[in-house]
This record gives structure tokens, sequence and C-alpha cells, in this order.
């Protein structure tokens, strides 16, 4: 068998000249059949990968064609580009590190396999040498610390990972990963990463519109998280009404103060310890029984700052709490924040994706009001991580509060659209590409893509809920169905049933989660969140966020939970 001859054979030789029959022009051969025949070709030719001592031997094993000469050869390992010659035992190195990712893919949606083969630090730390050495290893030592790290990583694609609100695993999305990595540029300027400005450009504006701006107006930028998120939406609102605190500090202000609710995340105390505002100065508002933020507490308690000379600057509402994933009032909140103009923002990191669904999206009715958004597609959408939007209302804004016109980055005289410059309106220097991977992904599904993935989460919660509402052995944390995905409950072991309401039952109930956990985590079979909250002892708090996940996986992690804590 033989394949015909492309126009632009890549070893520039005419099929059965004497150049075709070099070692060289083999293997750029065995290259060719293997790309055009799924790994058939290196069969029919007989032939191979470079063999591990041409990859990964020492300086005596270096072949020949990579010559004395190159200035280069020592820098990183002596076989793999940009060193001469390294063209087929790159190709050869990088195939076979993708074998092992995608064996590890396959494997995280094997649900015969483990979740976590778990290791406490100490052991790992003594069963494999981690420390950093002057000498380079071999190419087989690289590929096999790769597989050493896949093989303690948890599988937070696997179907029964419900430990984060970020989970699952999107092979466009991953794809997409690594197509940022290869490019391995930067987002500050449309000089060096033009594609990706415009898809952050339009995708940023596409979400925009998603949350009710009109035609998509304002600004936006993605960020490393949504902690970095809220703590921009916290920097924008203070310029916003003290733009000569960029300049004279915080020393030239009057005392501010921020408010946002008992249950919301602690970011948001976390960028005011950043910025110089101090956790002193953020108010928590009285939550109802299902994590909502009271309207009234927020008013009376923005009277009272006021009464005592502080300047009220930022509302901070949340839609989808952590915990409880409760959606504030946003409607109400942004009656307040107009009557007192302050700036109104929504922390939309997990609850956010809600807006792709028609069904759920009204839990954030008045989130169109709001002056700036958090969002994290790499939460509920599935999106790889990072990747975390900030919203903003107002056009330009962003850019007055962060620019320092760098002369070295932004000159103004460049032949093209300056305004496609980002990187000024950043508190970065250096940003990640995360845009490709939500973009794409998007492509791939569609709005209405991404509307079936994030109704199936919730369907796949209330299943939950509705299992476990009145089973023996389970206590609600919260009465009524969970608005979100989280589902937080009490597992009443055996012993516990029964027994009345006492401190000692409250301390041997506080228990029961973290041993129950621990057991999950040394079996490897499933995982999932537990913590305290206010006064109630640590319960379980399950979230739903992968799309992989089914009512079988549901089923097992409750009967996991029994199977678990039967002796407790």
């Amino acid at each position: 068998w033989q394949a015909p001859a492309p126009a632009s054979w890549p070893f520039g030789a005419e099929e059965g000249s004497a150049a075709a029959e070099t070692p060289g022009t083999a293997r750029a051969w065995c290259q060719v059949a293997q790309k055009f025949t799924g790994g058939i070709g290196n069969k029919l030719c007989g032939k191979g990968r470079e063999a591990p001592v041409a990859r990964g031997g020492g300086a005596a094993a270096r072949p020949r064609s990579a010559g004395a000469a190159c200035s280069i050869c020592f820098v990183q390992n002596p076989y793999l580009l940009p060193t001469c010659n390294g063209e087929i035992t790159t190709m050869s190195f990088l195939q076979d590190v993708v074998d092992i990712l995608l064996q590890y893919v396959v494997k995280s949606f094997d649900r015969s396999t483990k979740v976590i083969d778990f290791h406490y630090p100490n052991e790992l730390l003594q069963e494999y040498n981690w420390e950093l050495a002057d000498q380079p290893q071999t190419l087989e030592e690289i590929l096999l610390n790769c597989r050493t790290t896949l093989k303690y990583a948890i599988k937070t694609g696997h179907p029964r990972y419900f430990n984060q609100l970020s989970t699952g695993l999107d092979m466009v999305g991953l794809a997409a990963d690594w197509l940022t990595s290869a490019a391995n540029t930067n987002m500050f300027t449309y000089e060096i990463a033009p594609v990706f400005v415009l898809l952050e450009y339009v995708t940023l504006r596409k979400m925009r519109e998603m949350v009710g701006w009109p035609g998509g107006c304002g600004d936006g930028i993605f960020s490393p998280g949504g902690a970095i998120s809220n703590m921009y939406a916290m920097l924008i609102a203070r310029f916003k009404m003290f733009p000569e605190v960029k300049e004279k500090g915080m020393a030239a202000i009057p005392r501010l103060v921020a408010f946002t609710s008992e249950h919301s995340h602690f970011s948001v105390k976390k960028g005011a310890a950043a910025l110089g505002i101090g956790t002193d100065s953020v108010i928590l508002i009285r939550c109802d029984e299902r994590g909502k933020m009271i309207p009234s507490d927020l008013e009376r308690r923005i009277v009272e700052a006021k009464q005592k000379g502080f300047v009220p600057f930022l509302v901070s509402a949340t839609a989808g709490t952590t915990v409880y994933g409760a959606f504030d009032p946003l409607i109400a909140i942004a009656d307040i924040c107009k009557k007192y103009k302050i700036w109104m923002h929504v922390d939309g990191a997990w609850g956010g994706g809600l807006l792709m669904s028609r069904k759920h999206k009204w839990k954030l009715n008045g989130v169109e009001r709001a002056n700036s958004v958090t969002w994290n597609p790499h939460k509920m959408m599935g999106v790889p991580l990072q990747c975390s939007a900030l919203l903003v209302r107002e056009e330009g804004l962003m850019q007055s509060c962060n620019q320092m016109h760098a002369s070295y980055l932004f000159q103004q005289d460049k032949h093209y659209d300056l305004s496609y410059d980002t990187g000024d309106k950043a508190l970065q220097c250096g940003r990640h590409v995360d845009v490709f991977k939500l973009w794409l992904m998007w492509r791939a599904k569609g709005t209405t893509g991404f509307e079936a993935q994030i109704d199936k989460c919730l369907e796949l919660a209330e299943y939950l809920y509705n299992k476990i509402k009145n089973r023996e052995g389970y206590e609600m944390v919260f009465d009524g169905k969970p608005q979100h995905t989280n589902v937080c409950f009490w597992y009443i072991p055996p012993s516990l049933r029964g027994v009345e309401d006492s401190e000692e039952r409250t301390s041997r109930l506080m228990k029961v989660a973290p041993v129950i956990k621990a057991r999950m985590m040394e079996y490897g079979t499933t995982m999932v969140s537990y913590q305290p909250l206010g006064d109630k002892v640590n319960f379980f708090r399950m979230v739903i966020s992968n799309p992989a996940a089914t009512h079988q996986d549901i089923d097992f992690l409750i009967d996991e939970i029994e199977r678990l804590g039967q002796d407790l």
C-alpha cells in the first residue's frame, strides 16, 4: 500500500526517489502517514517513534543531525525545538504528552475510575522527588513527571465530583486552552493579539446584551477570577464618586463604606482590604432564612452610616450566593441605590450563567439596573478555569480609572484604532487570554446549548432535593426548593435519629459531614463539600455544574453518604 504524494511533499522528493529513502525523509514520511491514517502509517512503514535514547538520552546519544555548532542546544533538553533539527523529536514528544492527556480525559468520564487517588501531603512528598535540580532531566523522565502529576490530580470533570462550583471538562474548551497556550500571547495590545482582542470585544458586548444593557453598551474585561472582578467593581465605583483618589489616595477623600449581605462572598471584604478602604468599612446586611439580602435592613444601615458621617459608595448584591445559592432581590436593591445615589454592583459569579436560560433568568430580574456585574463562565457554563468577566455599564470609566499611559506599550501614533489596545484599562500588565475558551464554546454550543446544559444541572438539583427532603436520615438546612443548584442538608446517622436537640447532639452532628467527606476522599468514589454557617453546624453543600452528571450519579452520592455514615 502506498499513499499518493501530496503536492507539497514535506521532504521535497518525489515518491520512490533516492531522497525519499534517506533516514530523515523516512521519519518525515512516518509522521505524514500517521497524520493521515490515525497511526496506521507507523505500522505500515515498519517504523515506530523515535527510540527513547534519541529523545531523552545523554549528550553522547544526541543525533548527529543536531550539529555541534548549534548555539542553543544546551539551553534546554538538547533534542527539542528550538534546537537545530529538533522537529521530529519535538513532534514525537508532544504526541506522547497528548497521549497522556487523552488517557486522563477518557478516565475522567469513566465512572469505574476514582475521582481522586488521595494521599496525605507527607506521603506524596516522601514517595516522589519533587525537588528542582541544576541538571536537566531526560524527556522520558519529563513524561513520567506528567503522568505522575495527573495520577494524583483531582478529576474535576468526573461525573461524581461535586466539590466545587467549577466542575466538568468541556472538549471544545480544552482544545481552546491548548491553542491559547500555543499562541502564548498577551492581551494588552491589538498588535500582539489581534484576533483575541476582537473576540474579547464581541464576547463582552454579547454578555452585556444578555445583562440587559441596550445594544450591549458599556465596557468590561476578563480578569483572573471573580474576586478580582469584584475588586474592579469596587475600584471603579470609588473612582466614579471621587476621581481624585487615583492621584491623591484615600487620605484625600472621606471615610467610605460599602454594603453587602452576610452571605456574600468573602472577596468583597478582601477587595476593601486591598484597596485601603478596610474591612471594617464593609457593612454586612442581614439575610432572610433563604439567604437573601433584606432590603429594609440595607436602607436602615445606609441611613445610619450617613448619619455617622460616612459616605456610602457601593452596594454589592449577590446573584447566587456561594453556600445557599440565593439571589438577592435586585429590583428592590436597585431602587435603594437609585434613591441614595450609590453604585450598584451585582456579584453574579455563580448565578450569572442563568441569564442563558429562558426558564431561570427571572431570578436575576433587575440586574439590568446595575452599574457593574461580575459573571464567571468558568462556573455554571463549564468553561475551563479561569474565565471571569467584569461588565461595566458606563463606557470609558474603566479606562479613566486605571490608565497610566505607558508610552512603551500604548503609543498614541500607531496605525490602527487605539481603542483596541485594552491593556491600559486593566490592573494587570500581562493578561492571559481567557476569552477564547468561552468564545469557541459559545460557537460550538450556541446560546441554546448553554441553556440546555444549565437547565439540566438545575433539574438534577431539584431531583436531589425531592429525593432527600422526606428521606429518613436527612434534614434540609432551609425549607423549600433551592433557587440554584445548591442543595444544603445534614445527614443524620442512625445513632442520632430520634435524639432530642441538645448541645451533645449538635456536637456530634458537627463531626458527621467531615468524617464522611474524609472517607469519600480515601475511597476516591465521590466528593462533595461541607461547611458550617452562622449557628448551623457542618452540613453538606451539594452543587451541580457538571453536564456529565446524571440521575444515577445523584443516586450514587446518596447511597455513598449512607454507606460511609452508617456507623457514625
